[in-house]
């Protein structure tokens, strides 16, 4: 049979940025800054080099992250975060009991805070307006974000939603691009997420209960995802997980959350020396393992991130849902099986046969690992992004 073409998503520096409509620089003036960040706890980490530009363009500002859960967990390892809101608002994807109550007693807090300036960052599907309206009856006198619509009043400075006409950007060029419009400027431009040395100790004591060192090479698996259209096979997990144990000698652990656990079970196999800590790590366990990790193999998901963070080689199983996510400024291979139906920005897919991830071949997995392995060149993610065959 034929093996399924694959290709590696290419990078491009061609989008133009965004056109401001209205947005001013922000003087030395504007101190207490809420940025809205209120997805999941990828996006949060691809936001930190817009915090980090906010954060030091002015002397003295404070910086307040309104996040998700997941985003709230990951703020509290961001070193340009002073402070951490939970909210799940009921204008995007949650779990939460929508209770008019929690959205007014919002308000009430973020008035109370005395915030001179917000930021809203979104996707370009996004729409900024609830959020803009919550910081507006908040009273927060400047509100910046990306709008597709004239928001009068809403924003006081806005800039041109300009995607996905003029090209997708990767997140962290996007959300850059739009601090840049109020004078926020950084020539650090990369993700940050500091593991802390009581999180290294804590997961060098699980490992070692489980017959592992924390000094000696291994290999990390993520096949968890919440999205199911962003699943590679859990048994190509396996057998790619076989093959590099056999190869390398080394152990490959299976990361993953209590919720995850058949999965990882599956994607561990039989091998001997495969390890499932489903449902064992905390986060920041979790990333002091993928910054000890030789290379780390994950579907597209928040481990991906938190290894572009920490200058982690790693293979992203990356389903063709949308463009903007891949691993940024660090050594990585982009699989996917190029299809038609690319960039469906779907959850489910919505063409049932899923091939844009099972066109990928557990060789082509095992491969790719061992280029990284190998310190073959890769290439790192710039800016707007387009599939090639």
């Amino acid at each position: 049979m034929k093996q399924a073409p694959v290709v590696n998503i290419v990078i491009e520096s061609h989008a133009r940025a965004p056109a401001t409509r209205s947005a001013q620089p922000w003087g030395d003036n504007i101190k207490r800054i809420l940025c809205i960040r209120l997805d999941n706890l990828g996006d949060v980490l691809m936001t930190t080099p817009a915090l980090h530009a906010l954060r030091t363009s002015a002397p003295g500002r404070h910086i307040t992250l309104l996040a998700s859960r997941s985003g709230a967990q990951a703020a509290r390892y961001i070193d340009d975060v002073d402070n951490v809101i939970e909210y799940e608002a009921p204008w995007v994807k949650n779990n939460r009991t929508v209770n008019a109550a929690t959205d007014l007693d919002m308000r009430s807090h973020l008035q109370a805070e005395g915030f001179d300036a917000a930021v809203i960052f979104t996707v370009y599907s996004q729409n900024p307006m609830p959020a803009a309206m919550l910081c507006h009856l908040a009273g927060i006198p400047r509100r910046l974000a990306h709008c597709r619509e004239n928001p009068y009043a809403l924003l006081t400075d806005w800039v041109a939603e300009p995607e996905p006409q003029t090209g997708t950007r990767h997140e962290v060029e996007r959300q850059l691009a739009l601090v840049q419009h109020v004078g926020a400027h950084s020539n650090n431009t990369r993700m940050h997420f500091n593991v802390r040395p009581d999180d290294i100790e804590s997961l060098a004591i699980k490992l070692a209960d489980r017959g592992l060192s924390i000094d000696e090479p291994f290999i990390t698996m993520h096949p968890g995802a919440t999205a199911a259209s962003r699943r590679y096979p859990a048994e190509r997990f396996a057998q790619a997980a076989a093959q590099l144990a056999d190869t390398t000698g080394w152990p490959v652990l299976i990361t993953g959350g209590p919720d995850e656990a058949e999965v990882c079970a599956q994607a561990g196999g039989s091998h001997w020396m495969t390890v499932n800590l489903a449902g064992v790590l905390e986060l920041g366990e979790l990333a002091a393992l993928i910054a000890r990790t030789k290379v780390l193999i994950s579907n597209n998901s928040g481990p991906v991130h938190i290894a572009s963070a920490l200058g982690t080689p790693v293979v992203d199983l990356y389903a063709l849902t949308n463009p903007q996510h891949t691993p940024w400024q660090t050594p990585h291979r982009v699989l996917h099986h190029d299809v038609p139906c690319r960039w469906c920005y779907r959850s489910v897919c919505p063409e049932g046969h899923h091939a844009c991830l099972t066109g990928v071949s557990v060789e082509q997995v095992v491969s790719a690992a061992m280029q990284l392995l190998h310190d073959e060149p890769v290439s790192t993610a710039t800016q707007a992004t387009r599939a090639t065959s």
